[in-house]
């Protein structure tokens, strides 16, 4: 937010020169982008919306300087009828607005603002609309609170209506631009139809306009995500929305309106109704909790004790009402403006960054425990660590994605998906089911890049829609790679034997269009489906409009979880050299490389320390139609002694007997 340093003088007084209050703000946690001598522009976190308004700078520069602070007054002089005799107002949806006021001027001359306001307002980068319009803006930058001016007489019926908007209801924005509006979008209605979107933008129709004779003035409070989905669906980001997606002040209402109406008659004339339209529920600071602070706490979390009366001060300086004070801790209820004040924790905060961050040793030693890993933080650490290792790097992309996507591949869910209110992107607007197309697409975009190497994984939820029931999360890792189908099988072997060591990948029978008929395969952990593994096809390449080919897997995270052996364990290595064979066995093409891997390593035994496919080789002449050759190394090597040639021979002929009885394999002479 960009504070005018002549405007905040008008409520405490600033002397010091602009990079100091702006080097005071940075250590006390508003951090700014820049400065000048005459503006500061301040990064405010979404915690303190109290901030984005020049009064409430104006708090934290007299509590971090001991300075009084001066607010106005806002005091009006009603002439007119009373308000409730000329208009009305409803609120029918008070989940999306707990209260609405509204102020009555009749008899106002519109025209341009003085040039004190106008330059506020430029300092600010705001644009000078006319004197009524220009007030509203500048009472939201003043105190933070947003406010809108209708030209009364284009409200049909004279009255405000607050609802939720029908389905497929019209809306006439200020922008001249028409919306068709969501159901239970929180519009501001007169008799007849919607006139603005609440907490967003005003409509053309209720406008104010040089022909306007009587404003009606609102002032309210909206529901911060609903302000937040209007304003996202429809692209309509506005420093009103800004401030109602992070929370008003709702007992500040009546000063903002009262202040608007006072400015309002200075400038543009008028005489003002009497009274005012207020309806809902107000949240009064006694209803606020009290919030207490253990003076033990302070030195247990800072290091450093802070003496009693310095806490009192901050916390007074900062509105804090005092409840209750004694040896062992504080009790305050903390001021409306504050929300974020809820817990000890809070306070033990504002403490410490008004005292000051810097009267804070380096070496100050502060107790700490460390928390206890889970599960899953260890089992994730290993799946990391190991990819990384692989040399793929970690991706994070977006959980909806375009509805043309959905039936690329749906290895968890046939149903449909379930869809966001709002699209993420354009048109990505279904919750995923996989995390496969999301990687190939950033796989596409880095190929257009002409990014060489492009090896990712990502690990994330997918949401899956179960008919009548609530919809299931699934922890998943998928992978994409440029390598061939037996590259990532080993890479997904490696990372169960790293994280489940009892256990061995198996493969089995799957048929996804998106990938080669030939090279794909299900996986299993045990007795569980692990996930899937295959090479794109080309109909696959071609959907995803990559130029190479690809290599994909997907994994259920949580029966790898369940399967983890997380318990280190050492194996001694062997002190004796090990002994190699080449095994050619000729099996049926129906025979499958991992089927006799599993077998060669189950006859094996112990003595098998690796097992390395070589080639495959077909020939229907030598070896006969419907025939092929594979070639492995087996590695053998013995914990106890030297192999001899006739113990190797032994563990070699015993492995061909078994794929001759398991598979029908022939070795190949």
């Amino acid at each position: 937010m960009i504070v005018s340093l002549d405007w905040l003088r008008d409520y405490v007084a600033i002397t010091m020169p602009s990079a100091e209050l702006a080097d005071r703000f940075a250590l006390s946690g508003l951090n700014f982008e820049s400065a000048s001598d005459e503006a500061i522009d301040l990064e405010v976190t979404s915690n303190r919306p109290d901030c984005l308004g020049h009064i409430g700078v104006a708090r934290e520069v007299g509590v971090l300087y001991d300075l009084p602070i001066t607010i106005p007054a806002a005091e009006v002089v009603a002439k007119g009828p009373k308000i409730e005799s000329l208009t009305s107002v409803t609120i029918e949806a008070p989940e999306l607005c707990p209260r609405y006021t509204a102020r009555l001027i009749r008899g106002v001359k519109i025209g341009p603002s003085p040039a004190w306001l106008a330059d506020r307002l430029r300092t600010l980068g705001i644009a000078v609309i006319n004197n009524v319009v220009d007030v509203t803006n500048y009472v939201m930058f003043e105190c933070g609170q947003p406010l809108h001016a209708f030209d009364f007489a284009k409200l049909a019926g004279g009255r405000i209506i607050v609802r939720a908007a029908k389905v497929g209801e019209k809306f006439s924005a200020i922008n001249h631009q028409q919306y068709e509006l969501a159901a239970g979008t929180c519009v501001i209605a007169d008799a007849e139809k919607p006139v603005a979107l609440a907490g967003v933008l005003g409509g053309v129709d209720s406008e104010v306009t040089d022909a306007t004779v009587d404003v009606l003035l609102e002032s309210a409070a909206f529901d911060p995500l609903s302000v937040r989905t209007t304003a996202r669906r429809h692209g309509l980001h506005s420093p009103s929305s800004y401030r109602f997606e992070r929370g008003v002040d709702v007992s500040a209402l009546d000063w903002a309106s009262r202040r608007a109406c006072e400015l309002i008659l200075q400038l543009a004339g008028g005489t003002l109704a009497a009274g005012s339209v207020d309806v809902g529920t107000a949240k009064p600071q006694a209803a606020r909790e009290v919030v207490k602070l253990r003076w033990a706490q302070l030195p247990r979390v800072l290091g450093i004790e802070v003496p009693v009366a310095d806490v009192q001060k901050i916390l007074t300086a900062l509105g804090c009402e005092e409840t209750h004070i004694c040896e062992h801790c504080v009790k305050v209820i903390p001021p409306s403006w504050r929300a974020d004040l809820t817990r000890e924790i809070d306070l033990i905060e504002e403490v410490a960054r008004i005292y000051g961050y810097d009267k804070i040793p380096e070496d100050t030693n502060v107790k700490m425990a460390a928390s206890t890993r889970t599960r899953l933080d260890r089992v994730l650490d290993r799946v990391r660590a190991t990819l990384v290792a692989a040399g793929f790097d970690e991706a994070m992309t977006l959980s909806a994605v375009d509805e043309t996507l959905v039936d690329a591949i749906q290895p968890w869910s046939d149903e449909a998906p379930l869809r966001a209110s709002t699209a993420v992107l354009r048109r990505a607007d279904c919750l995923r089911q996989t995390l496969v197309p999301s990687l190939l697409t950033a796989r596409r975009h880095n190929e257009k890049l002409s990014n060489p190497t492009i090896e990712l994984f990502e690990i994330a939820n997918v949401y899956l829609p179960i008919a009548g029931e609530i919809p299931q999360q699934k922890r998943l890792l998928a992978i994409t790679t440029g390598g061939g189908f037996l590259e990532l099988k080993g890479v997904l072997e490696a990372l169960v034997a790293r994280v489940a060591s009892a256990q061995q990948l198996q493969v089995g029978e799957v048929e996804y269009p998106l990938l080669d008929d030939a090279r794909q395969c299900r996986l299993r952990l045990g007795d569980h489906t692990l996930g899937y593994l295959g090479e794109l096809s080309k109909a696959g390449r071609e959907r995803f409009e990559l130029r190479g080919g690809s290599t994909v897997a997907e994994i259920d995270l949580e029966i790898l979880i369940g399967a983890a052996e997380l318990a280190p364990t050492a194996t001694p290595l062997s002190q004796y050299p090990p002994v190699s064979r080449d095994v050619n066995i000729v099996v049926n093409e129906s025979i499958r490389w991992a089927e006799v891997e599993r077998l060669v390593s189950e006859a094996g035994g112990a003595l098998i320390e690796s097992i390395q496919f070589q080639e495959t080789y077909r020939d229907p002449q030598r070896l006969g139609a419907g025939k092929k050759s594979l070639l492995f190394t087996l590695q053998l090597r013995s914990a106890t002694g030297t192999l001899t040639n006739e113990e190797a021979d032994g563990v070699r002929e015993r492995i061909v007997t078994i794929l001759s009885q398991q598979v029908g394999g022939d070795l190949r002479a």
